[in-house]
């Protein structure tokens, strides 16, 4: 009976806006044929992400695509390995000999320390190995001194986080998640200056052990060669990488992260404007302190959907594909924040774009 050799895993981590969700959309695009399954973790009940990933071509059928992506619904994986990350790797791994490879992109907010420690339990380290853990930069903010492209969003919701209760959170935070890396990406580095690039990539390199390598990109656009076969074989050091969080998980009674003060809602309405849509978002994000939009539009008179990606008050947006011959015309949203008003939030929006 053949052996099946262990199946590659890449753990993709970095703030909230540093661009993991874009590095990955990447990777499939490049996937040359490679079989690749995909476990999207991030706030928000209707994933969203998934959706974008499911867009990209992994040469299979779109029945195929929608059954290789996993959305955990929870916001940080450290907290949910025992309850659903686990019962979909065993999944993963009952198909192992289906696959080529598994991407799990974390929240912008879950330190990747405690999910590679989830690969030495028993049942994963036997038929799965980390290949490595990549940390995406946000260049320009880290040259900014606030690490994060929307530092008071992410502080946000890092105050609903009891366990990372430090003086300098975002730093210790930035740095907790660079303790793991196996390659660091120096994402947007197009966006500034090669002196403020070169201080940037010092101030990484301090944080880093001498053997990860530091690379520079443009919207996660690399090489797939550059970020697979690592084999890094992360799970087996990962015991060995100093982070700030270690001490919150000495034991169990620890491990009591809240994450019910996130509020993700979901809206659904008619077509819509799109220039009055992206203004009353914009006026929602603003007076209710959303942290993230995500979902898709239908605009009057075209043929496509418009995809819509909110972090603070940016906006991307792009039409990513046509509408279905006997698909429903709809305006679909998921807001993420705190303390969110559904009803209040839906008829304000309603009440913006007069539907």
């Amino acid at each position: 009976m053949k052996t099946l050799a262990k199946l590659p895993v890449t753990i993709v981590t970095g703030f909230l806006g540093s661009g993991k969700t874009t590095l990955l959309r990447h990777m499939l695009d490049n996937a040359q044929g490679r079989r690749i399954a995909v476990i999207v973790n991030e706030f928000g009940e209707l994933g969203i992400d998934g959706e974008i990933l499911k867009q990209c071509s992994i040469g299979c059928t779109e029945e195929e695509a929608n059954g290789r992506v996993y959305e955990l619904a929870n916001g940080c994986l450290c907290c949910t390995v025992q309850e659903e990350f686990f019962p979909v790797m065993r999944e993963l791994v009952a198909r192992r000999g289906d696959l080529d490879h598994i991407l799990i992109e974390t929240s912008g907010l879950a330190l990747p320390k405690p999910l590679v420690q989830a690969f030495q339990w028993p049942e994963i380290r036997s038929a799965c190995t980390v290949d490595a853990v990549i940390t995406v930069v946000d260049s320009p903010a880290v040259a900014a001194g606030t690490f994060a492209a929307f530092p008071d969003q992410v502080d946000a919701q890092r105050k609903l986080d009891p366990n990372l209760d430090h003086e300098s959170p975002l730093h210790e935070l930035f740095a907790d998640q660079l303790a793991s890396a196996d390659l660091v990406i120096l994402n947007k580095s197009d966006l500034i200056s090669p002196e403020d690039l070169a201080r940037v990539r010092l101030e990484v390199a301090e944080e880093l052990p001498p053997a990860v390598k530091i690379i520079e990109a443009s919207s996660g656009r690399l090489p797939l060669d550059v970020l697979i076969g690592l084999g890094a074989g992360s799970e087996e050091h990962i015991d060995g990488r100093h982070s700030h969080h270690d001490h919150h998980h000495d034991g169990e009674d620890d491990h009591d992260h809240d994450h019910d003060a996130f509020d993700s809602i979901s809206i659904d309405l008619p077509q819509a404007d799109e220039a009055l849509l992206l203004d009353a978002l914009t006026q929602l994000v603003v007076q209710h302190g959303i942290l993230r939009v995500k979902g898709f539009a239908a605009i009057p008179n075209k043929p496509m959907r418009l995809l819509i990606q909110g972090v603070g008050t940016r906006f991307d947006k792009h039409f990513d594909r046509a509408w279905g011959p006997d698909e429903a015309r709809i305006t679909r949203l998921v807001l993420i924040g705190q303390d969110l008003d559904a009803a209040g939030l839906e008829a304000q929006l309603r009440a913006a774009l007069s539907v």
